[in-house]
């Protein structure tokens, strides 16, 4: 085994600024940050997905070598796109790691495992069929839609006033547990971020 393969980590989202502060769109938010941590800009790559190639952590710092990636697909169409950077880069479904809105737990709540089904999320049903079910989420809490509100209405639009108050902190610490799954593993991660 080489001991510098890359990660592949993706932000799951849809493109276009109208979708941009949904949150259905937390992934792309969290890939951004990391982005930025790591100095570095997205580049458009023939997979159909934004992509950043570098070292995870502050530049310079050594980090564990990573692809940062946003499908440019639409959300229910992501596991094209995801394949071919997985073929492109040579990395294995063991390092993948998805960071993407879950609507069973609390606004804010993260909870990072490995496998699973895609509990009606249509990026993960389309990266499962693509890929198989064995890579690492990082769930980010959006919260169940209020009353009989439709659950796709519900993950399109913006985050309330009162969530946008936290939701620099909430994306800054999936940014953080992305970060140790990586460079710590699992166990480890889910025992700091798993709320």
């Amino acid at each position: 085994m080489i001991v510098d393969e890359p990660w592949l980590i993706v932000g799951l989202g849809n493109p276009g600024p109208q979708y941009a502060a949904n949150r259905h769109n937390v992934g792309f938010m969290v890939a951004d940050l990391l982005a930025e941590r790591m100095g570095g800009a997205f580049k458009a790559h023939k997979s159909r997905a934004a992509v950043l190639e570098g070292r995870l952590g502050a530049p310079g710092a050594g980090g564990p070598r990573v692809v940062v990636a946003k499908p440019l697909s639409f959300m229910n169409l992501s596991g094209g796109p995801v394949t071919a950077l997985s073929t492109f880069y040579r990395v294995p479904v063991s390092r993948l790691v998805v960071v993407h809105d879950e609507l069973d737990i609390g606004y804010g709540v993260l909870r990072l495992k490995r496998g699973g089904g895609d509990n009606g999320h249509n990026g993960l049903k389309s990266l499962t069929a693509s890929l198989g079910r064995e890579y690492y989420r990082v769930r980010f809490g959006v919260g169940r839609p209020p009353g009989r509100m439709d659950v796709a209405a519900f993950v399109l639009r913006d985050f309330s006033a009162a969530e946008r108050k936290e939701l620099d902190f909430f994306v800054d610490r999936a940014a953080d547990a992305v970060e140790a799954l990586v460079t710590t593993g699992l166990e480890k991660a889910q025992s700091t971020y798993n709320g």
